[in-house]
């Protein structure tokens, strides 16, 4: 049960009414966590703007996805696996690189170098070191673009420890054989 009432979009007054309506245009459904989300419509707005800023990004969608899924298992949140792993599908990454990112592996170099320098932002709390730096820029990526990982790493931390504070509800399928706190 969640810890976080889910704010019946139905119900929902103001902004949350106005917020949940376009989560529900956009994505055809409002997922518990956003619905979560409405309880401040200012800790909702801050996530959709913050997403939709990156989704206007140099970073492709399903590399941010990608990053999405390392980031849920090095922060044990299994709403987020859950969701970002039919999220993912949806962006076009395979059902192999769907597992592999999971453990911040991909099928592409480039994609691998993003999701080992997401692990080890979350490992080391921002705190890499310049040979990190340098791994990340010889597999291709430019100062802006490692901006963009930093910045999914940090999106993707935040719903990781909403769902884990508010115990979300699933509504995306539950991810088989994986591990998490939650």
């Amino acid at each position: 049960m969640s810890r976080i009432a889910a704010v019946d979009p139905a119900a929902a007054e103001g902004q949350a009414r106005t917020l949940l309506g376009r989560v529900e245009r956009a994505l055809g459904v409002t997922p518990n966590m956003m619905r979560a989300m409405a309880n401040s419509p200012a800790v909702l707005d801050a996530y959709l703007q913050f997403s939709g800023a990156l989704s206007k990004g140099r970073l492709p969608h399903a590399v941010q996805e990608q990053i999405a899924l390392t980031a849920a298992v090095e922060n044990e949140c299994g709403y987020c696996l859950a969701a970002h792993t039919v999220l993912g599908a949806r962006a076009g990454v395979s059902q192999e690189d769907l597992v592999a990112g999971r453990s911040a592996q991909a099928s592409d170099p480039k994609v691998e170098a993003a999701l080992t320098f997401a692990k080890q932002i979350i490992a080391s709390k921002g705190f890499v070191s310049d040979a990190e730096v340098d791994k990340v820029r010889a597999a291709g990526y430019d100062d802006g673009e490692i901006g963009e990982i930093v910045a999914a790493v940090a999106l993707n931390t935040f719903t990781n420890y909403f769902n884990s504070v508010g115990q979300t509800t699933l509504d995306f399928p539950a991810v088989e054989g994986v591990t998490l706190r939650d």
